[in-house]
């Protein structure tokens, strides 16, 4: 496809990607190393490029892993790789080469000119399957402007066709062309885009804290289901609970967290949230929109870290989840690693491997319900840890922290003496600071 056929530069929002793809197209996918030893890591990257591309609808012609010495600013791999890459389109008949390392738009525009083809990297791929699969409001506006934030710096390359329209005659050093005026009036629209959108964001942010206090106030433990995506999340969540949420061998099925109730063994209640996957170098772009249904999960009383470890990359999409909720400030919640998939697991060692490094490990099969009752279990004890019995003389000038302790609480006993108030109470671990000071001992 020669560069005068590359599609219109796209509206403000929507992306290249969305534009090229009507019915399957062939790509070409790029991902670069420095050192010998990177190679397999590089290689696993592509495969899971790969993997995003079939979501999305792309066929897959060539997985290329490039050796290079170093980056070059214009063109990322260098203009000697580049003609290879075109050779390759050309014998392949590609559409579209896709880069598993973000590039700078300068790179992209060089790359398309040197390659007469759509050029692209991971996080306008990931932003093209995350649109494809939002369902809500929420995760629709949630894409829409983290598209938007990663289409700012690249308005110039997109309107570049407009360029040419400039005036003629004496006056032409002196006026701007029409190209120079639609990249401005662009950039204002995208700004007052993503104002708007930051606001709905924020409403919707509102909300959910609104439900999270009903929750805190009913006294019932959430868990959040957490992990890579496409490590069964949605089906651990149906098994459990009979819910008619999506299951899809596919990255990405579940944009919007989902909320169950479910009753363990012992009668206790709890809420089960399902939520968005994780994936290695995930765009900070994209953890930065999805912050407010990211937090849902984190804010939970407890996480439940799935990890499929019949995958060989089962260690490092472990990593990459703790490297998520790092950014999220949320690795110290307490935490049941879930491995799941036990049943397709061959290597038997990386299970060893996992509940060394893991504390509070339990086997299951959530497709198969095995596993379940060790699991149910530990979610019991884990719950038992969140709240604690204590003692408690409390000045009846203080009575407003007495009213909060038997709203959040639960009252054993209490009793009156002189001005004091007298409370067993089981509370729950955030207010113990609060608490500490009338506590006996």
């Amino acid at each position: 496809m020669p560069l005068h056929e590359i599609p219109t530069p796209p509206k403000p929002g929507q992306g290249r990607l969305h534009d090229l793809v009507e019915g399957k197209k062939k790509a070409i996918l790029v991902g670069t190393y420095l050192n010998a030893k990177d190679k397999t890591q590089c290689e696993e990257q592509l495969e899971e490029l790969e993997s995003l591309g079939n979501t999305y609808g792309l066929i897959t012609a060539l997985k290329l892993p490039c050796p290079i010495r170093q980056y070059e600013s214009a063109t990322f791999i260098g203009s000697g790789k580049a003609e290879e890459i075109k050779a390759l389109i050309a014998e392949h008949q590609c559409d579209l080469v896709i880069f598993d390392d973000e590039i700078s738009p300068q790179q992209q525009r060089n790359l398309e000119k040197l390659l007469e083809r759509v050029v692209i990297d991971r996080t306008e791929l990931i932003l093209g399957v995350f649109a494809q699969r939002a369902q809500t409001r929420e995760a629709r506006i949630q894409i829409e402007l983290a598209t938007f934030r990663y289409q700012m710096p690249r308005l110039r390359r997109m309107w570049t066709h407009l360029s040419r329209q400039r005036s003629g005659g004496a006056g032409a050093g002196f006026t701007k062309g029409e190209g120079e005026k639609q990249i401005e009036i662009d950039r204002r629209i995208v700004r007052r885009q993503v104002d708007r959108l930051q606001e709905d964001l924020e409403e919707i942010k509102k909300q959910r804290k609104t439900q999270r206090r009903w929750r805190e106030r009913s006294g019932i433990p959430t868990f959040a289901i957490i992990g890579y995506t496409n490590v069964g999340k949605s089906t651990l969540l149906r098994s459990l609970t009979d819910a008619d949420v999506l299951v899809e061998d596919k990255l990405f099925a579940t944009l919007d967290p989902t909320t169950r109730k479910f009753v363990l063994p012992n009668r206790q209640a709890i809420l089960l949230v399902d939520t968005v996957g994780f994936i290695r170098k995930i765009p900070h772009l994209l953890v930065a929109s999805f912050k407010s249904t990211l937090e849902e999960a984190v804010q939970a009383d407890i996480l439940l870290h799935l990890i499929d470890v019949s995958n060989p990359n089962a260690q490092k999409q472990a990593e990459a989840t703790f490297e998520v909720l790092k950014e999220l400030e949320a690795t110290q919640r307490p935490m049941i690693t879930v491995l799941n998939k036990v049943d397709k697991c061959e290597n038997r060692m990386m299970i060893s491997r996992l509940k060394l490094k893991y504390p509070k490990t339990v086997e299951i099969s959530a497709l198969n319900k095995t596993g379940f009752d060790d699991l149910m279990q530990m979610m019991i004890r884990e719950i038992s840890l969140l709240r604690k019995t204590v003692h408690l003389r409390v000045p009846q000038s203080h009575y407003a922290l007495v009213s909060e302790v038997m709203r959040e609480g639960k009252v054993i006993s209490c009793e009156y003496e002189a001005n004091d108030i007298l409370l067993d109470v089981e509370i729950p671990c955030h207010l113990e600071k609060k608490v500490a000071h009338f506590e006996i001992l």
